[in-house]
């Protein structure tokens, strides 16, 4: 991990001495993910959360074959029901994630080209944060940290299609359900497959 960060400093000072000759482009990224909750012990059911994600996105290209930087803004909305069937409550998070990956790319002709990225991603969440009360219920964290990895196709300069795993870095939430006259909490974390397209005019 120390190895991404590092990489990524570094590009950063690359594209700072370099931004006269880099090559910046606009665009627009939306996008479906699923997120698998884990929690660290075993106090509720819970779903896989399903969702999307949309905003505006960043590439910016370096002087350096193959490197270069990506970044969004991007509105994320994920679901997940909690509980069993006859008990069962469905919450919702919506956060601006900001996305920032080095990427490294090479051509498959002029028609197309392929890239690998990695990089941390921001998360702030501007949703309701608590479902149920202090005993019984969840609630998530303010911001939180994640690290993408991906891959994808870029199709005539303009069309990308892109898959990436997002890991979180540390909880997302916590979960407290009373069991008897104990109280048992647990943390989660949320990584998610993400399923990705833009468009950069």
């Amino acid at each position: 991990m120390k190895k991404i960060f590092t990489s990524m400093v570094v590009a950063l000072m690359l594209m700072a001495t370099t931004t006269a000759q880099a090559q910046v482009k606009l665009g627009l990224k939306g996008g479906l993910n699923v997120t698998q909750m884990s929690l660290s012990s075993d106090v509720i059911d819970k779903s896989n959360q399903t969702g999307f994600f949309v905003g505006p996105t960043v590439k910016l290209t370096l002087p350096l074959i193959g490197l270069g930087i990506d970044a969004a803004a991007l509105y994320d909305q994920r679901d997940a029901k909690l509980g069993e069937d006859d008990d069962e409550s469905t919450i919702s998070q919506r956060c601006i994630n900001i996305p920032v990956n080095l990427r490294y790319g090479f051509g498959l002709g002029s028609m197309a080209s392929v890239y690998v990225a990695a990089g941390p991603q921001f998360g702030f969440n501007i949703g309701q944060k608590n479902y149920g009360s202090d005993t019984d219920g969840f609630k998530f964290k303010d911001s939180n940290l994640s690290l993408n990895l991906g891959a994808g196709v870029s199709v005539l300069t303009h069309l990308e299609l892109g898959f990436t795993y997002n890991i979180a870095l540390g909880k997302t939430g916590e979960v407290s359900v009373t069991d008897g006259a104990k109280v048992l909490t647990s943390k989660a974390r949320n990584n998610s497959w993400q399923v990705s397209a833009a468009y950069y005019f």
